[in-house]
This record gives C-alpha cells, sequence and structure tokens, in this order.
C-alpha cells in the first residue's frame, strides 16, 4: 500500500509538470497535495514497516520528537491546501470570467507559501512545548508511531499547556479549514443550482467532485478515528483505525483524481507512452 500510495502520487506529479496543458491553478494545487501526500506517509510507513521485519518496537527519543514534528506539519499542510483548492473551485464556478485575474501564479505561488509557513510554525511549536516535558521511564506508546496526544498522556509533568495549545491548533489548522471548505462549497451548490441547463450543471459539478470525495474521506476518516477511540477509550482500535486516514486516503487520492479526470488519464497516457514504447529510430 505504501508503493502504491508513492508511485500513484509521484506518477500525479510527473504527469502535471510534463504536461504544459496542466500548467493551471487547479492542477498546480494538485501537484502540491501529491507531494504532500507522499511526505505525510513517509513519516510513518517506513518506521512501521522496519518494526514489522525487525520485529522491534523501539524507537528513540529524537526520533520520536521528529517523527511528531513532520506528521503534525504534513497533517496541516494536508488541510490547508484541501481549503486552497476548495476556494479555487469556488473562485471557477462562482466568478469563472474573472477565474484566471483572480488565481493569478503569484496568489497561488503566495496561497501555497502561507500553508507551508503556518504548518512550519505550528508544527515547531508544538514539538518545541513536547521537549519541555519530563517523562518517566519505560515509555510504551500504544501507536504504531508517535502521536502527539498519546506522546503528551505519558508525560509526568503537567500538560495543561501544551493541551491547550493543542486544541488551539486544531481549531486553527483543522476546524478553521474545514469550516472554509464547506462555506465555499456552499456557494459553489447555489451557484449550480442557477445554472438554466442540466448538461452545465453536471460540467459545473464534474470540475470539483474529485476534490469534495478527496475531502469526505480525509476529514471522514479523521473525525471518525478521533470520535470513535474517544467513545471507545481503546487505544488499539485508534491506532488500528488511523491507519485510514494516514495510508488508505493519501493511496485513494490518485485513482481518485486520473479515474475522474480526462486531462490527467491523457497526461498520464502521453507520459507513461512517451518512456513506454520509446525506441530508436533508424534513418534510411
Amino acid at each position: 500500500m505504501y508503493l502504491i500510495t508513492v508511485l500513484g502520487n509521484l506518477l500525479i506529479v510527473l504527469a502535471v509538470s510534463s504536461d504544459s496543458h496542466l500548467h493551471t491553478p487547479m492542477y498546480f494545487f494538485l501537484c502540491n497535495l501529491s507531494l504532500v501526500d507522499i511526505c505525510f506517509t513517509s513519516t510513518t510507513i517506513p518506521k512501521m514497516l522496519v518494526n514489522i521485519q525487525t520485529q522491534s518496537k523501539v524507537i528513540t527519543y529524537e526520533g520520536c520528537i521528529t517523527q511528531m514534528y513532520f506528521f503534525i506539519l504534513f497533517a496541516g499542510l494536508d488541510n490547508l491546501i484541501l481549503t486552497v483548492m476548495a476556494y479555487d473551485r469556488f473562485v471557477a464556478i462562482c466568478h469563472p470570467l474573472h477565474y484566471m485575474v483572480i488565481m493569478n501564479p503569484r496568489l497561488c505561488g503566495l496561497l501555497v507559501l502561507l500553508s507551508w509557513i503556518m504548518s512550519v510554525l505550528n508544527s515547531l511549536l508544538e514539538s518545541l512545548m513536547v521537549l519541555g516535558l519530563r517523562f518517566c521511564s519505560d515509555l510504551e506508546i500504544p501507536h504504531f508511531f508517535c502521536e502527539f496526544n498519546q506522546v503528551l498522556q505519558l508525560a509526568c509533568s503537567d500538560i495543561f499547556l501544551n493541551n491547550m495549545i493543542m486544541y488551539f491548533s486544531a481549531g486553527l489548522l483543522s476546524v478553521g479549514p474545514l469550516a472554509g471548505i464547506l462555506y465555499s462549497y456552499s456557494k459553489i451548490i447555489s451557484s449550480i443550482r442557477g445554472i438554466p441547463s442540466a448538461q452545465g450543471k453536471y460540467k459545473a459539478f464534474s470540475t470539483c467532485a474529485s476534490h469534495l470525495l478527496v475531502v469526505s474521506l480525509f476529514y471522514g476518516t479523521a473525525l471518525g478515528v478521533y470520535l470513535s477511540s474517544a467513545a471507545t477509550q481503546s487505544s488499539h482500535s485508534s491506532a488500528a483505525a488511523s491507519v485510514m486516514y494516514t495510508v488508505v486516503t493519501p493511496m485513494l487520492n490518485p485513482f481518485i483524481y486520473s479515474l475522474r479526470n480526462k486531462d490527467i488519464k491523457r497526461a498520464l497516457e502521453r507520459f507513461l507512452g512517451r518512456y513506454a514504447f520509446h525506441e530508436p529510430t533508424v534513418l534510411g
């Protein structure tokens, strides 16, 4: 599953980069999402595979903090880029005549840069707060990676401030982006309903169907994990459920975008055909 995730998202990046027809804001953000998904899964899954292979579940303190830092970073980036993509679809459907003026290359780059800055600062703050905690000996994290909340529960010192920062960042980088996505789609649906022809409605909706499906998968699985873990109080069931949004969702994203998008399919065919069927030419 990890190999499929990496190869699938890498193919999306290469197809978009190599095809000049896809050098548009929508595919620029998709390319960034695929890169983030590769990094997101790579923070946890390789270590888990090593643990399975070696039958050793040990991780160093430095390794744990590093893993936690990058996991928080790329999880936040996923949220923010999905929100930026929702805004892109909102402009494309609600303001189609001004789309290329509003979504100019400078704004697109700025939106991605701001997403990176916010995620890096949030991840750095939360990781530095953990460095200030004291931990007891013989620590065992009931998870397959150093999940922030699970690590906090093992601290011997007061974690009130850490919890406050965790809830604040969750509101800023999870609830806030979700509210932005819901607002964008409420406006999109309102605009689609105003289109007179059924064909026009279908064409408008098809441009954002893939993104809507990815958002539903990501937020649905993530919320399902935390709501179920809060209800059952079982750390092992929470760890098993976490595989859904850390492995399954990033793996499905390339399939969702490639199977539902004719432009991506054509770009992939051209990209793969260029290398698979490249043969030397003999001049007569």
